[in-house]
């Protein structure tokens, strides 16, 4: 399997400074990231580490509940999976992330809800990005669509 390379370059302090994610593998493009826009409500056209670890959640997690789904008997016709990763201040100092919650919604035929719900857990494990996670606590609703 490959490996996938993202790199960046920071300017200045944690405070003022500003640097630029670079997706190097896939050359999809460079993104802004500061401290300031990480801990703001609003990123204002910033992202994040939360941000795309949320987005490589949310792929990951996508590919892994189709594969177990497939598993099961059903027939995948969409999945829509959000991920929200939450940022916020750790007990032992500094900073951590607090949760993942993975929404899951999806149309599936050949399933019925019990199929389709225990699936989603199954897949909330197996996912790598969740294995790489053990540390952070990953909550799920998932809801077959019918």
């Amino acid at each position: 399997m490959p490996t996938r390379t993202a790199r960046t370059a920071w300017n200045g302090s944690l405070e003022t400074g500003e640097g630029q994610v670079e997706m190097t593998s896939s050359k999809i493009g460079t993104y802004d990231v500061s401290f300031p826009k990480r801990a703001a409500e609003e990123a204002n056209g910033f992202t994040s580490p939360e941000e795309l670890l949320a987005a490589a959640h949310s792929a990951c997690y996508a590919m892994q509940f189709s594969a177990v789904l497939g598993a099961a008997g059903g027939t995948v016709e969409a999945l829509d999976v959000k991920a929200d990763v939450s940022l916020g201040a750790d007990p032992a100092g500094g900073f951590r992330l607090t949760g993942i919650h993975l929404t899951v919604r999806g149309e599936v035929t050949g399933i019925d809800s019990a199929t389709f719900l225990a699936a989603a857990a199954d897949a909330k494990t197996g996912c790598p990005v969740s294995k790489a996670l053990t540390g952070v606590e990953i909550t799920l609703d998932a809801q077959l669509e019918e």
